[in-house]
């Protein structure tokens, strides 16, 4: 592909460096506070306001009709800037690319632009307590009622759910079908009546997840996303946009490597200047390869199983940046402080968005032709 950036690209480039370098606020608390929840809240509408929340979403939904590289490298901008965590990440990068995919022009117009201003807040209500990896198990239902439907069960580890405003979830309408099939994708209200918000405590002590009890919720059809027993098809679309691009885009890597590069040159440290390469090299192999994807995707292309290897490599690059930095600092990283969360985060990549062992399931039969 052509790593060179037109002019136009390189003005937008400039213009969000110039904007973040003005706006973005210091120390803002975690997001898994109330009051945190409630700062960046605010700093959602703050860039929404200058229509950069979402730049790549459409004029009429706040967007800036940016193209998939010009939204890569405003978030390498972003990150680099040291800019708050997006409390909005679950609509903005995984449920919207779902709803420009799957739903109608009326859920559209009506969720979009709430969402990119921060006025709903979702949460991600994929888990069950007996279907973590294995999504197609679980076993929360939704009942036909008259106007929509009823639905019933329990959620957990569901992030931002704690102080989130709506959920979206996969629930089983069908029964009888097979286990991938008869399966619905619903929107629904967490402040509706039966709904039940139990938030879980982390080991810092913040509730950055919460279990979700629903009994007998009512969601109309108006909110149900894809047609009634595709539900897996449409989750599948959003799981490949958390795995392969949106969720963690490679600004969030290229910042970190650089830290880590600038640690290593305050230490001196020569019996880690191996492992500091290699992590800011694979920095920059997951740039190359997010830049390959944009092109593909600019094309027509779309993406699929390969979004598990890119989940794979993250989450692996993330875990490795972090234990280098803690190496580095001794047993001052056994202190409180940004290498120390970041570690403890980098830990849940192999983990959430699908854990990597079932990745490599992916990866071997569906990619490579490997039997079952």
């Amino acid at each position: 592909m052509d790593l060179d950036l037109s002019s136009a690209v390189v003005a937008f480039r400039d213009e969000v460096r110039a904007w973040l370098a003005d706006h973005v606020p210091a120390g803002l608390p975690s997001m898994d506070t109330a009051e945190g929840f409630a700062a960046h809240r605010e700093w959602e509408r703050t860039l929404a306001e200058a229509r950069l929340a979402v730049v790549s979403w459409p004029a009429e939904y706040t967007g800036r009709d940016a193209s998939l590289l010009e939204w890569v490298l405003f978030e390498e901008e972003y990150y680099a800037a040291g800019a708050p965590g997006r409390v909005s990440q679950n609509g903005i990068f995984l449920l919207a690319p779902t709803l420009f995919a799957h739903g109608t022009q009326e859920q559209r117009d009506r969720l979009l632009p709430r969402m990119a201003r921060a006025l709903d807040v979702w949460a991600q209500a994929w888990s069950e307590p007996e279907a973590g990896s294995d999504l197609a198990a679980l076993r929360s239902r939704a009942v036909r009622t008259e106007g929509g439907w009823l639905l019933s069960g329990q959620k957990t580890w569901s992030s931002r759910a704690a102080f989130a405003d709506r959920g979206f979830g996969l629930f089983r309408t069908n029964p009888e079908a097979v286990r991938h099939k008869g399966l619905t994708y619903f929107l629904f209200d967490l402040r509706a009546e039966g709904v039940t918000v139990r938030p879980i405590d982390q080991l810092d002590g913040e509730p950055g997840f919460a279990e979700i009890f629903l009994d007998d919720v009512f969601v109309p059809d108006q909110d149900v996303l894809g047609a009634v027993d595709d539900g897996w098809r449409v989750a599948m679309s959003t799981a490949s946009n958390e795995r392969g691009l949106s969720l963690r885009s490679p600004g969030r890597f290229l910042a970190t490597a650089d830290r880590l590069v600038d640690l290593w040159a305050s230490r001196g440290d020569l019996s880690s200047r191996d492992r500091v390469v290699d992590a800011w090299i694979g920095a920059q192999a997951y740039r190359l390869h997010t830049f390959g994807t944009v092109s593909r995707l600019a094309e027509g292309g779309e993406l699929g199983a390969e979004s598990s290897v890119t989940k794979l490599f993250w989450s692996e690059l993330d875990v490795s940046l972090h234990e280098t930095a803690l190496e580095l600092l001794g047993a001052e990283g056994e202190l409180a402080g940004p290498w120390q969360d970041g570690y403890l985060f980098s830990l849940a990549g192999p983990i959430y968005a699908g854990t990597n062992e079932i990745q490599r399931n992916v990866v071997a039969e569906r990619l490579l032709g490997l039997p079952r």
